[in-house]
């Protein structure tokens, strides 16, 4: 999923709508049969998730300061990080008027937020239990908050960044949230705290938060994210340009352009 700064014509906004819409019902309908496995207690689920957590338990259990490297990890990135990097871009998309593109930052956030709590809630699976734990961790454990609001928060970095940048730069971007998300589910399960299936289900229902925020958001006010990316471009841009463009500007009017160039189609 990422924004785009193309036109927003009728087709390229169905396309748009199309995307987002595959991505959450696709991602709510494997969400929906990872959960009733974990419900029914699925052997094959069920074997694979206590052989890993109990391998990767003996593992930290033997190794302290590997255990602690990890515990580190994961509380770098840890929900309340995730959120406060969303709360720190949405405020500064506020700031410079991009107040749509502000609201669905913020949107992301909080219904992750109670997406995630209505869903352990709703499912209430314990989590790994231990004589010996190396680490604590409180309420349901599916799906995992760790894994869920990480993949949220770095999916809507990369689709910020993605209309600034070029190929290596999008690579690199999408190689570092990919990196980050696999890190952080893989610490929920090497501390004991979830199991795998915890993890999946975190990226899954991530998946279908992003797909429903914004196809919600598109419905709600069509073509307004792609103006305010458009803004965000216009107003990030190096100051030298917006400084010396002005000089080349005819004497009476303006040409198309520069008036295509500002976010709102006006000359400034």
């Amino acid at each position: 999923m990422h924004l785009t700064n193309s036109s927003s014509s009728i087709t390229a906004r169905h396309r748009r709508l199309l995307r987002d819409a595959a991505l959450a019902v696709g991602c709510a309908a494997l969400f929906g049969l990872l959960a009733t496995l974990v419900t029914r207690h699925w052997a094959p689920l069920d074997r694979l998730d206590r052989d890993w957590v109990g391998e990767l338990h003996s593992y930290a259990r033997e190794h302290r300061a590997w255990t602690a490297s990890v515990q580190t990890l994961s509380d770098i990135g840890g929900t309340i990080t995730m959120r406060t990097l969303l709360a720190v871009a949405a405020g500064w998309l506020w700031l410079i008027g991009a107040r749509v593109l502000a609201a669905w930052v913020a949107a992301q956030a909080l219904v992750g937020w109670g997406a995630q709590w209505a869903l352990k809630l709703a499912i209430g699976r314990q989590r790994p239990t231990f004589g010996d734990p190396v680490s604590h961790a409180g309420g349901p454990a599916f799906p995992s908050g760790h894994a869920m609001a990480s993949a949220i928060t770095c999916a809507v970095l990369v689709a910020l960044v993605w209309p600034r940048a070029g190929r290596p730069g999008r690579i690199t971007a999408c190689t570092v949230a990919v990196v980050t998300v696999l890190t952080i589910g893989w610490t929920r399960v090497a501390l004991g705290v979830h199991w795998p299936s915890d993890v999946l289900g975190g990226w899954l229902a991530a998946g279908m938060v992003l797909g429903i925020v914004t196809a919600v958001t598109e419905l709600w006010c069509p073509g307004a994210l792609a103006r305010d990316v458009r803004r965000v471009n216009w107003r990030t841009r190096p100051r030298v340009q917006r400084v010396v463009a002005p000089s080349f500007r005819p004497a009476r009017g303006g040409s198309h352009d520069e008036v295509a160039d500002h976010p709102d189609g006006a000359v400034r």
